[in-house]
């Protein structure tokens, strides 16, 4: 039973409070972007797809880091034959929310910039490929649908710095994808703590 109070408790705190507390210190986002979704239907069309999960930890208020991975599938069917390439990468990332509510377009919005580096690469089945050094850079916005949910936009310059038969490869991706913020620690102590009360 207590145990049901507390969460009852922690849900309605996370119902009630503003967007700004979900960015605070101790706080935690998870979630996934997805870019370059395309599926082809005619001869020769084109089926892709790119996702991107991640973790953060708010290491202060508005600044999180966290692990990132990436993968994606591009296919396409030329002639009989089936060309794949396949893009992967796994690093660390970081983001810098901007909370100032005169630069924020929608009440419920924040503005952020996020930036990458970790070890990644593409590669084309029997054509080029460019592995080693992968990085991400690029500003998004985050629209809070509830308290504890964001959609998330995000545009982003990715290249690849490496080896293979291209040493650098970039592109720019346009990132959909939904965040949850979660509380951390503190924002449950402190729940626990006033239901003692």
């Amino acid at each position: 039973m207590k145990k049901t109070l507390t969460v009852l408790a922690v849900l309605s705190l996370l119902l009630t409070q503003k967007t700004n507390a979900q960015l605070t210190k101790g706080n935690i986002l998870v979630g996934a972007d997805v870019a370059n979704f395309n599926i082809g239907l005619d001869e020769g069309g084109k089926t892709a797809i790119d996702i991107s999960p991640k973790a953060a930890w708010f290491i202060k208020d508005n600044v999180a880091i966290g692990p990132v991975v990436r993968f994606g599938l591009t296919t396409q069917k030329i002639n009989g034959e089936t060309a794949t390439t396949t893009t992967y990468g796994i690093g660390a990332f970081g983001r810098i929310y901007v909370n100032k509510p005169d630069m924020n377009l929608l009440k419920h919005g924040r503005w952020f910039g996020e930036a990458n580096a970790g070890f990644g690469g593409e590669n084309t089945k029997n054509g080029n490929s460019t592995n080693g050094l992968s990085l991400g850079v690029g500003p998004g916005y985050a629209y809070f649908i509830t308290e504890s949910v964001a959609f998330e936009t995000l545009l982003k310059w990715n290249p690849t710095v490496g080896f293979g038969n291209e040493p650098f490869k970039s592109n720019l991706d346009l990132n959909l994808g939904f965040a949850i913020y979660l509380p951390g620690k503190a924002t449950l102590n402190h729940v626990k703590s006033q239901e003692g009360k």
